[in-house]
């Protein structure tokens, strides 16, 4: 979904996002781009395999340039976790330890909570393949894992980022059912424009025949209107259906309108002339 703004507030706070290992430039570009979506900025990668900077990268950024062009690179996780407060990893596996571990609702709260208070926070993400090494998930203060198909608990890391950079942008919100826009108000139809709007085309259909046979027409007509009242419609969706019947009744009929249908002779062609046979051989 196309959505960018140059105009609206460009939201850029919240946790470091960091990457152990990166391969593809191509991944941590998607990265970027989830984080921009939903306001994430901070991109720490550690040790990339492919080296830094990246013009595949950018170039999956899909324009989140404010995040590819803060992004840092450190030559250990420890270096990337210095200056934190708090920090989650995430994993899919389960893990020995001691370690709390906190559902994506719980842990984006725990963030929300922590970086209003002034802390810096971040969330670490393992390497394409296989994830974090016991060692680094050491180094976290709190594990987060994702509600996954057990059978296949396989995430790559954009999708991994994505998830938590939702579930951030959520506990921001005060109300979570909030949308950013919505439809633009329109005026409830009249009853007697639906009524305007039942002749039109109970007239086009009958001029084609459609109500038939005679003994079920109003029964038919009763159908019709009860299926066409149910959706509430407003003036302007009436304006839009009379439109439509209007074009289409442009089209030329069967019959003219406010005639019933003539039985066809047999011995005339479809348009009243004499049928005739090829007069070559005549």
């Amino acid at each position: 979904m196309a959505g960018t703004n140059s105009e609206r507030e460009l939201l850029a706070e919240g946790p470091a996002i960091i990457l152990v290992e990166p391969q593809l430039g191509e991944n941590i570009g998607m990265v970027a781009r989830a984080m921009a979506n939903f306001g994430l900025a901070e991109l720490r990668l550690v040790n990339p395999r492919d080296g830094w900077p990246s013009e595949k990268a950018q170039a999956a950024a899909a324009k989140a340039d404010h995040v590819i062009e803060r992004t840092t690179v450190f030559a250990t996780l420890e270096e990337a976790l210095t200056d934190l407060n708090f920090v989650y990893a995430t994993t899919a596996r389960q893990r020995d330890g001691f370690k709390q571990v906190r559902s994506p609702v719980t842990a984006a709260q725990t963030l929300r909570q922590r970086f209003v208070a002034g802390e810096r926070t971040g969330i670490l993400f393992g390497r394409e393949r296989w994830g974090l090494t016991n060692e680094e998930v050491a180094l976290a203060d709190e594990i987060v894992t994702f509600p996954v198909n057990p059978a296949f608990a396989s995430l790559n890391i954009a999708q991994a980022v994505l998830l938590m950079s939702y579930e951030w942008m959520k506990s921001g919100m005060e109300d979570e059912a909030a949308t950013p826009f919505q439809a633009v108000d329109q005026k409830p139809a009249t009853k007697e424009q639906l009524f305007g709007f039942f002749e039109q085309i109970e007239e086009a259909l009958d001029s084609r025949n459609y109500f038939h046979p005679p003994t079920k027409v109003p029964k038919m007509i009763d159908n019709l209107r009860a299926v066409l009242s149910r959706p509430g419609f407003t003036e302007p969706e009436i304006s839009v259906l009379r439109g439509v019947i209007s074009s289409l009744d442009q089209f030329q009929r069967r019959w003219p309108k406010g005639q019933k249908p003539q039985v066809e002779d047999k011995g005339h062609d479809g348009h009243g002339n004499e049928g005739h046979g090829n007069d070559d051989n005549g």
